[in-house]
């Protein structure tokens, strides 16, 4: 009797199941990229919760919906393949000025949210944005003494005064394994952090960024993955994140 009473509870739980699980998978395509509104770059990034997110937030069927979110690549795209049809409100986080504001009441001063963007099918939309910072590699990496040295113009992304305060840090990020390099993927061995005064004061310079000894690492007759990250004393979504340069490799001999 107790056997048939278990098969019975079995049963039932498969049954209530396979009902509620009995729904097509999400086919649509959400595509994009990130765009620097006054320079037209893509704005680099890295890849996960410390880059660019993406939050989605459903109205199709409710009002105040729980979002979902997925991330860019670092490259400043994003491309997912797995969204259900339906009418959303998108708002994304990253190294730029916030599409929202709120004032100390939590009414929005400021919303630039994707509004009642309908997907269906294959979508594309530009966020066109104001990165917190502008990085880049002047000119070639160079190397002697098996480190590898780069010149670095950091400035203002933005001129808008909320968004001003300090550069914290400045980091030639390396590592020996993959063009995705950043704060998400670096060897601690080799790559050069820059803080304190000498981060601050690199805005609107040029400096010079040695890396550490490649022989600690993997050593030379290798090719190793470099790419300048820098940030301010902000956060967006509590996380303070890094706007990028574009990766380079660089032939160790």
């Amino acid at each position: 009797m107790i056997k048939k009473i278990l098969y019975l509870l079995v049963a039932a739980s498969c049954l209530t199941s396979c009902s509620l699980d009995d729904y097509d998978e999400p086919s649509e395509t959400f595509t994009g990229q990130f765009i620097d509104k006054t320079t037209g770059s893509r704005i680099q990034t890295e890849v996960g919760s410390g880059g660019i997110q993406i939050y989605m937030y459903e109205t199709s069927y409710k009002e105040n919906p729980t979002p979902w979110s997925f991330t860019a690549l670092q490259d400043g795209t994003f491309n997912n393949t797995k969204v259900f049809a339906g009418h959303y409100t998108v708002l994304p986080y990253g190294p730029f000025v916030p599409l929202t504001e709120t004032d100390e009441n939590g009414v929005y001063t400021k919303d630039e949210r994707l509004k009642d963007f309908r997907i269906s099918g294959k979508v594309a939309h530009n966020f066109e944005v104001e990165p917190f910072l502008n990085v880049s590699i002047v000119g070639q990496p160079t190397v002697k003494d098996n480190k590898i040295s780069v010149n670095v113009h950091v400035e203002r992304g933005t001129s808008n005064p909320n968004y001003q305060q300090d550069c914290t840090d400045v980091v030639l990020f390396v590592n020996n394994s993959s063009t995705y390099v950043g704060n998400n993927n670096y060897d601690s061995r080799v790559s050069t952090f820059i803080g304190g005064d000498a981060a601050k004061n690199a805005v609107g310079h040029d400096i010079t960024i040695t890396s550490e000894d490649v022989t600690k690492a993997n050593g030379a007759g290798q090719n190793y993955y470099v790419r300048v990250g820098a940030r301010i004393n902000y956060a967006t979504n509590g996380v303070r994140r890094y706007n990028y340069s574009e990766p380079l490799v660089v032939a160790v001999p």
